[in-house]
């Protein structure tokens, strides 16, 4: 019987996940991550969860891994004027790689998540396919995963809906035992970003331009801001102006009309591909800048060891530091990070 760990967060996900692969007979045991002062409370509901499902459960504290490949690199990234997205990070060196490693220690063949996605094994290796909930998809957060880690991971609600999982963990009696779901940042709590940033960022206040380069107002420093912020600013205007770039070589924050966040080319850099290659055919490709964007089809072109990528649609607020994340149909190729917006494609 193989032994399958399930990285239990607390949350419904995980656990309705844990039942579903308990029912179909594999032997689990719960696993969950220590990764801040703040994960006690998602501790002690993992660990009723495990209870209720009535498996062994096991903590790892992976806070300093933590620190190292999440928290460090989101910090120095929006120092820089970037706005980075931790999620994507936390998947790849965290869950699934320092976790996963406990877990084979633990004896598991196996590591299992909540994530709403499909792993899918073929004649020519493993795919990453969408969640069919599309609203709930989590493809894109997991983009950077290779071949050699798919094989050994288990994604049991990727064919299911969020309404059919919230219903499973009524009927378990587990609904009023785990917390709502969070939008926030983990290991950020309380919606303290500033708070966070003031803390741990290096940051010096420097000039706000307008497009002419004419200095309208000062900001505290780059790590507070974000590409498409229009709120926020210590400004008064007649007109709307929004963030439209942010230079960490001057230290300026330049703002512009919405129509000017409308583009349709980026450069991305760090590329990684779920087969380990290019894609032979890069025909019907399409792509989404960050979770909640809509994808575009998109036309690439590789130069060395980074690529630029020409939208079918203007794209609104490419943010440099975000994923750019591609698909064909419902199969995930891969991605990078943003590196400039408005990328020429000669």
């Amino acid at each position: 019987m193989n032994s399958v760990a399930i990285a239990l967060s607390g949350g419904v996900d995980s656990a309705v996940a844990a039942l579903l692969l308990k029912d179909r007979g594999y032997d689990v045991f719960g696993i969950t991550m220590s990764i801040s002062e703040y994960s006690n409370k998602k501790i002690e509901t993992a660990a009723q969860v495990a209870a209720k499902l009535d498996i062994p459960h096991h903590v790892i504290d992976l806070k300093t891994e933590f620190n190292n490949k999440v928290i460090k690199p989101f910090c120095h990234n929006y120092g820089v004027g970037k706005t980075p997205n931790p999620c994507v990070l936390c998947n790849y060196y965290i869950k699934f790689n320092a976790l996963a490693e406990k877990a084979k220690e633990l004896g598991a063949n196996l590591l299992a998540t909540g994530h709403y996605a499909h792993i899918l094994e073929t004649g020519d290796g493993f795919k990453l396919l969408k969640g069919i909930d599309s609203v709930k998809d989590q493809s894109y957060f997991l983009y950077m995963l290779e071949q050699e880690r798919l094989k050994n991971i288990l994604m049991p609600l990727g064919g299911l809906s969020k309404a059919e999982v919230k219903k499973i963990a009524i009927w378990l009696g587990i609904d009023t035992v785990i917390e709502h779901e969070s939008q926030d940042i983990c290991f950020i709590p309380n919606n303290g970003f500033d708070q966070f940033i003031s803390e741990n960022v290096i940051t010096e206040s420097g000039n706000i331009l307008d497009v002419d380069g004419k200095v309208i107002g000062q900001h505290q420093g780059l790590a507070y801001y974000t590409i498409g912020q229009r709120q926020g600013l210590g400004l008064s205007s007649n007109t709307r102006r929004y963030i439209i770039r942010l230079d960490s070589d001057s230290n300026t924050i330049i703002l512009g009309e919405r129509e000017q966040l409308f583009l349709t080319r980026l450069r991305a850099d760090n590329l990684t591909w779920i087969s380990g290659k290019v894609p032979s055919l890069m025909e019907q490709i399409s792509a989404k800048i960050r979770y909640r964007a809509p994808e575009s089809p998109v036309k690439i072109r590789f130069i060395d060891d980074y690529c630029e990528v020409e939208f079918e649609q203007p794209q609104w607020a490419i943010t440099p530091g975000q994923s750019v994340v591609f698909y064909r149909g419902d199969e995930v190729l891969g991605g990078g990070i943003i590196e400039t917006p408005n990328a020429s494609m000669s």
